[in-house]
């Protein structure tokens, strides 16, 4: 008997102690709130929020590696933001290259284009102030006197030329063929101008100083590629549309 006592007591003894400790601990229904975080997980950083302005210094450096073009050349510092200036080598001008890089094999189309892009801002920059010297290496002769007559008429009238150049969207190689031995391509180039005239009293007589224009030019170069000379001249400009 003594023993059956013994474990009635501690039978009685252990649901005492189940019962107390479900009502300090409480029991589980399922509808708990789940830990807010784990405490030893570090937190997570806030998202980088879309569609923010990209500051300067973001796009990689070193992407326009300009080849010289003829005389004094100096990269253009124009450009459309992120993603760099299309220049790509259009379906009829392909044949061409081909023949071109068989002559020389040191001729990339896409440092070709991008001397270009800085031969174009020279040129256009130097035409609109009338600056002679700095056209000539750059031109053959004929179109080099074509540029010095509208720029001496200019003068005359007493006229004053303000080119704006904004960006490059494209500097495409539209065409090319070799000639003998001399090489030839035409550069489509792209680009918003902001462009005005001003008559001897500073009135504009063309143009709209707050009109951001796209201009579509179409420039050809030619370059001996016999010669040791790695300078290429324009020889034709026109306007597209």
């Amino acid at each position: 008997m003594g023993n059956n006592y013994d474990i009635i007591l501690i039978g009685l003894v252990a649901v005492f102690l189940i019962l107390r400790l479900r009502s300090v601990l409480g029991k589980r229904t399922g509808n708990e709130r789940p830990p807010a975080r784990d405490p030893f997980t570090p937190p997570t950083p806030p998202p980088t929020p879309t569609g923010a302005p990209p500051r300067i210094g973001d796009a990689p450096a070193g992407n326009d590696n300009v080849v010289p073009m003829p005389g004094t050349m100096r990269p253009s510092n124009a450009t459309t933001g992120p993603g760099g200036i299309r220049a790509t080598v259009l379906p009829g001008a392909t044949s061409g290259v081909g023949a071109i890089r068989m002559a020389d094999p040191h001729f990339d189309p896409l440092s070709f284009a991008q001397g270009a892009r800085a031969a174009f801002t020279t040129i256009v920059e130097a035409f609109a102030k009338g600056d002679v010297p700095v056209l000539r290496p750059l031109l053959d002769g004929q179109t080099f006197g074509s540029f010095e007559a509208a720029i001496r008429g200019r003068n005359e009238r007493r006229e004053k030329a303000e080119t704006t150049l904004i960006g490059f969207e494209a500097s495409d190689i539209a065409a090319a063929e070799l000639q003998g031995s001399n090489a030839q391509v035409t550069v489509r180039f792209v680009t918003e101008q902001i462009n005005v005239v001003r008559d001897a009293e500073g009135q504009i007589a063309d143009g709209n100083p707050n009109e951001v224009q796209k201009v579509v030019d179409l420039w050809t170069f030619r370059r001996d590629t016999k010669s040791s000379d790695p300078n290429w001249v324009l020889i034709k400009t026109e306007s597209e549309g």
